[in-house]
């Protein structure tokens, strides 16, 4: 399950945008799947786009899965710690 990093209220704003009925569904679609909002998961798509074209080398699912790692929640986390 993909967890939602909240964002500080002053990095988000209301904005409203036409896209095709076709991107809202399937943004829809999605975001249920990954328990994201239509929003974010239209972000998320937007920050893989940006990064793929920012490093055009590394592959859309390196980059994806960066970028659910980065935004889970690291506090119950335990270090490694070899024997």
């Amino acid at each position: 399950m993909t967890e939602v990093m909240k964002l500080p209220q002053a990095l988000t704003s209301n904005k409203s945008i036409k896209i095709s009925e076709e991107l809202y569904r399937a943004a829809k679609w999605t975001a249920e799947a990954e328990n994201r909002s239509i929003a974010g998961q239209i972000e998320f798509w937007a920050k893989i786009g940006r990064a793929s074209i920012d490093n055009p080398d590394l592959p859309v699912d390196f980059i994806r899965e960066t970028l659910i790692a980065k935004a889970l929640d690291r506090s119950l986390d335990e270090p490694f710690l070899p024997e």
